[in-house]
């Protein structure tokens, strides 16, 4: 991994510039200016996106504010897709910035999950987290991961530390030639209207692959 460290810090550091605006129905005080971040590829909306709500709460009227949500030329963007995930799927082709709709009322129930804190988000990611490692070790990183170690891989990815992120997540990307290799290699195909999951052998072993699929 480390002839890859150059590689990795460019995944790592790729961002999008976006812009935010309040959905003028929402507007209950006075005009909101719009709000621009660059957001980075690898986290979730609801991780980076505080600076954004604070800054639209300003021209709300408390009883009018109920759970954010954004939204991309009327698609709701699911917060359990990483960003550069949702904006391949859905803004590839746009022209920059990202325009991103800002919602804090009629929250689609139908097509997004409710997140009402980070530890919902931190939930999710870890339970990804050990799927993949039950794929790919039969479980054996994770569970000899303490639990502090556990969190320092989901802070590193709140608070943007590449290294604090990455000195753990190694461990889960060493390939263990002594057991020889990976029993399979996880990967996600997400497309528009629901993600595939699909297992994949490593070449030069036996075949064999698992499918499932979530909307």
């Amino acid at each position: 991994m480390a002839d890859d460290k150059d590689v990795l810090r460019d995944v790592w550091f790729g961002r999008i510039p976006t812009c935010f605006t309040l959905n003028q129905d929402e507007v209950t005080e006075r005009e909101a200016e719009p709000y621009y971040l660059l957001l980075p590829r690898v986290s979730y909306l609801t991780l980076v996106t505080d600076k954004v709500k604070k800054h639209f709460l300003k021209v709300m009227k408390a009883e009018d504010v109920e759970e954010m949500w954004f939204e991309y030329e009327g698609t709701p963007l699911k917060w359990h897709y990483p960003i550069g995930v949702l904006f391949d799927l859905h803004a590839s082709n746009t022209v920059l910035p990202w325009s991103i709709t800002v919602h804090f009322k009629n929250f689609p129930d139908r097509d997004l999950l409710h997140c009402p804190s980070n530890s919902v988000i931190e939930a999710h990611f870890m339970s990804s987290i050990k799927e993949a490692d039950a794929l790919k070790h039969k479980s054996q990183v994770v569970n000899d991961m303490q639990k502090k170690d556990h969190k320092q891989l989901w802070m590193g990815l709140q608070n943007d530390k590449f290294d604090q992120f990455w000195a753990m997540n190694r461990k889960l990307m060493e390939y263990p030639t002594e057991e020889g290799g990976f029993r399979y290699i996880p990967f996600r195909i997400y497309q528009v209207t629901h993600t595939n999951k699909t297992l994949k052998t490593p070449v030069g072993e036996p075949q064999g692959s698992v499918r499932d699929q979530e909307t």
